[in-house]
């Protein structure tokens, strides 16, 4: 059974079941996404369609590599849709204003600012709180990394 919440704008969402943490790897396969993702595959892909800013690596045969940002994002989308009840179309809007409200900063920072909103619509213990600041130190360190190996 799915509970109902009252999300901060008054829409009424779905308590979404918790998600597993992502793994320090740096390609998932989608059906690897999926399930990280809480959707299916064909969501994904039809995510892709809808959201121009997820956008995987497409290699040999036209599959699918999905970084972390990717899943982040992904999740993002998951939440907006289903948690707080928006539409595609809303969703999209969603993203494109907070978009251009971090525009000038760094794409991480764009996605801290997408990861923050989302933690603090969730009450959480001081344990959870800890783990998720240690998430988000990872990836932050990934993102690092993967700058330092483009340049």
């Amino acid at each position: 059974m799915v509970a109902h919440q009252i999300t901060a704008k008054g829409k009424v969402g779905k308590d979404l079941a918790p998600l597993p943490e992502i793994p320090e790897k740096r390609y998932f396969s989608i059906s690897e996404a999926a399930l990280l993702c809480g959707v299916k595959a064909h969501v994904l892909r039809y995510w892709e369609q809808e959201f121009s800013q997820l956008n995987p690596l497409k290699r040999k045969g036209n599959r699918r590599y999905y970084q972390s940002h990717d899943l982040l994002l992904a999740r993002q989308i998951r939440t907006l849709l289903y948690g707080e009840g928006y539409t595609i179309h809303g969703a999209r809007d969603r993203l494109q204003g907070l978009a251009r409200a971090s525009r000038g900063a760094p794409p991480d920072e764009q996605q801290r600012q997408l990861d923050l909103e989302e933690m603090s619509a969730m009450p959480v213990s001081v344990v959870e709180g800890r783990k998720r600041l240690q998430y988000l130190h990872q990836e932050l360190s990934a993102l690092l990394d993967l700058c330092h190996h483009r340049h």
